[in-house]
């Protein structure tokens, strides 16, 4: 199995957020925008806040967090980076 990309949080974004029955509402200071997220893809940002990581690190702690089914781990993971990646929020660099 190949290491795949790193992830990281945007350099300079300081997740300014608000959270509450699942969800999030999370100012991009680097953008202006606000987004509305689950609370796995918070999840996401604090792990990256904390620094770089792989997807199957990110899949490895979604699994501890919350009851996902392993089948759907994976995809579920690739689904949420990239749309945090989309939003500018994360990025990823070739290991």
């Amino acid at each position: 199995m190949s290491a795949g990309p790193t992830w990281r949080l945007q350099p300079g974004q300081t997740l300014q957020y608000r959270q509450w029955d699942g969800e999030c509402v999370l100012y991009n200071d680097l953008s202006g925008d606000t987004h509305l997220l689950g609370e796995a893809a918070v999840e996401i940002l604090l792990a990256l806040r904390r620094g770089p990581a792989t997807r199957d690190a990110l899949a490895a702690m979604l699994e501890a967090e919350f009851d996902l089914d392993p089948a759907e781990l994976g995809p579920e993971t690739d689904h949420l980076l990239q749309h945090l990646e989309r939003l500018h929020l994360v990025d990823s660099t070739a290991c």
